[in-house]
């Protein structure tokens, strides 16, 4: 029995839809890829079932490499973690008071690692409208002292 147009596209769906449930963001090229195979099917219904599986693993692994090499650079600098090298030694104006073991809030005049304020904590008491200075990313949050110390 050879797969027909529409079973492609029908597991090509249920593929998609399954990285719904399971977010691992690889999934889905998989789906993408047996969608494919379901339109180039039903424009050229003559493929061997060998000729459909091998274009389905072609299309789903150069889907997943041109991800990992060319799209994903771009979404790696917006995570926490990833880009601290870029955040430390950044100015902002501390908008929450902050006291030692507590935490406050910080604001900076253009988005770090994808947002304007963040969480932070410091080793010593700061009031609110104070500059602060970054000096480490501690998980999501930005530990912070005063400008000049």
């Amino acid at each position: 029995m050879q797969p027909e147009w529409w079973h492609w596209i029908v597991g090509g769906v249920m593929l998609t839809l399954a990285e719904l449930a399971i977010p691992a963001f690889y999934i889905i090229w998989f789906g993408l890829g047996a969608l494919l195979v379901g339109v180039i099917v039903l424009l050229a219904p003559g493929l061997s079932g060998t000729a459909q599986i091998s274009l389905w693993i072609i299309a789903s692994l150069a889907m997943t490499v041109l991800w990992f090499r060319v799209f994903r650079q771009g979404f790696e600098r917006t995570r926490s973690g990833t880009a601290a090298g870029e955040v430390i030694g950044e100015t902002g104006l501390l908008v929450a008071a902050i006291e030692p073991f507590a935490k406050g809030r910080v604001r900076f005049q253009r988005p770090l690692l994808g947002s304007d304020e963040w969480v932070c904590l410091a080793d010593e008491s700061i009031t609110a409208g104070e500059r602060v200075r970054v000096v480490a990313v501690e998980g999501s949050f930005l530990k912070v002292t005063r400008t000049g110390v």
